[in-house]
């Protein structure tokens, strides 16, 4: 019960994401800001949503779940009920952080939740939560995208931003803490006897800050993927060119953005499960070269339609892992104790990610095409796969053999 609360809760949240990009050009035609400034609204999201979740999770670790999704659920309609009046950047961008800091309190709270109830499976408990946010999205592509067309886009963010809120704050009352022997159960890769680390201690070991930097890497082109998808298709010139795939004729961006919602959630658990069996790092490499090989695939063939829909769901499928694959590799390094606000000091990466969205406009400005973007995306990705065998595996060995030695000498101690 407490996997699915999560998941529901997280579906109801994706749109302030993964929605977003429907909204970009409505917003641009009527009110002339730009898409540069529009997509700062994007930025400040993400940023409030990330940097705040190890505050969140400092209240989840000591007060539990509830009261911090009910807080995350009014948060959430408020902030979309804002997008729908904003007559000024001032106001969008005053709705993004708002917005930011519940969908935080949400996905933090669903994601730590389930790393403690599950610790022997969290890469597929993480995963099957992440998915929520991933896929949730893919079922209200269509309707919020013919709403907007018929009803306007600020009706459409009023309806939507309300009757999610609403569905969050009913269920947020069925959450509850693990009973507490889960709290000490050891994960994968962990030593025998596990440390609890808390979350001072987490940033001053290098192996978080090694992961850190990954998920960076990997968040930054994912996240241009995912504001800048409406305009990409836009400037390629298949926002509206119907494709047919599966039996199913829509437009282009249509079809891509549905897709891509759904692969990107199932990308969550099935890495997660796999990540489970043959370990972080090796699914890390396995993934993160998939996005690289996605990107470049995608900047050479992605003007022809069919190419584009195939692609994006290629490039969301090797990216939407890393939300179940560095939140559960946090936990199993660091135990469950603090897992919430541990994986949420990680989880400020994508904030930090988020912080490279608006130069892809600026480069594309600047060089006339995404061509600069699609390979700078690439690179990083291809050198995080790298890491992630070469560097992350040994460390988070080194890391988890010196722990074992702490606890040896302190039993030594003891007796």
């Amino acid at each position: 019960m407490q996997l699915l609360v999560g998941v529901i809760c997280m579906s109801m949240i994706a749109n302030l994401q993964y929605g977003w990009t429907l909204f970009v050009e409505p917003i641009d035609a009527k009110h002339g800001w730009g898409r540069a400034a529009i997509q700062i609204a994007f930025t400040i999201f993400v940023v409030t949503e990330t940097w705040l979740v190890p505050v969140e999770g400092w209240f989840v670790d000591r007060f539990g779940p509830r009261v911090v999704v009910l807080a995350g659920a009014l948060l959430c309609a408020a902030s979309w009920a804002l997008n729908a009046n904003a007559d000024s950047l001032a106001l969008l961008y005053v709705a993004a952080a708002i917005g930011g800091i519940g969908a935080g309190a949400v996905y933090g709270t669903c994601v730590g939740n389930a790393l403690k109830w599950f610790p022997d499976r969290r890469g597929l408990a993480a995963g099957i939560t992440a998915a929520g946010f991933g896929a949730g999205s893919a079922l209200t592509v269509v309707p919020i995208a013919t709403m907007i067309e018929s009803s306007g886009y600020e009706a459409t963010f009023l309806a939507f931003g309300l009757g999610q809120g609403l569905v969050v704050f009913a269920l947020a009352w069925l959450l509850a803490e693990p009973p507490a022997p889960a709290l000490f159960s050891r994960g994968v890769g962990s030593p025998p006897v596990q440390r609890q680390y808390r979350p001072a201690e987490v940033v001053r070991t290098p192996v978080f800050w090694v992961m850190y930097a990954m998920f960076v890497m990997v968040a930054g082109g994912g996240l241009m993927a995912t504001a800048q998808l409406g305009p990409i298709a836009e400037d390629f010139g298949l926002s509206q060119t119907p494709v047919s795939l599966m039996g199913l004729t829509l437009p282009a961006l249509t079809f891509a953005l549905s897709i891509d919602r759904v692969l990107n959630g199932l990308t969550r658990p099935f890495f997660g499960w796999v990540s489970d069996r043959i370990g972080r790092e090796n699914t890390m490499f396995i993934a993160f070269a998939m996005e690289a090989a996605g990107i470049l695939a995608l900047s050479q063939f992605g003007q022809d339609p069919v190419a584009f829909v195939v692609l994006t769901g290629l490039v969301f499928f090797a990216w939407g892992e890393i939300y179940s694959l560095f939140p559960a590799c946090c936990a199993d390094t660091f135990g469950s104790r603090f897992a919430a606000s541990n994986a949420g000091l990680l989880y400020t990466a994508k904030g930090t990610a988020a912080l490279l969205v608006p130069f892809a406009n600026l480069i594309t400005d600047a060089t006339g095409s995404w061509q600069a973007v699609f390979f700078l995306a690439a690179i990083v990705n291809a050198l995080a796969a790298f890491l992630a065998l070469f560097v992350l595996r040994p460390m988070r060995a080194r890391h988890a053999e010196a722990a074992l030695e702490a606890e040896r000498v302190t039993a030594v101690s003891v007796k």
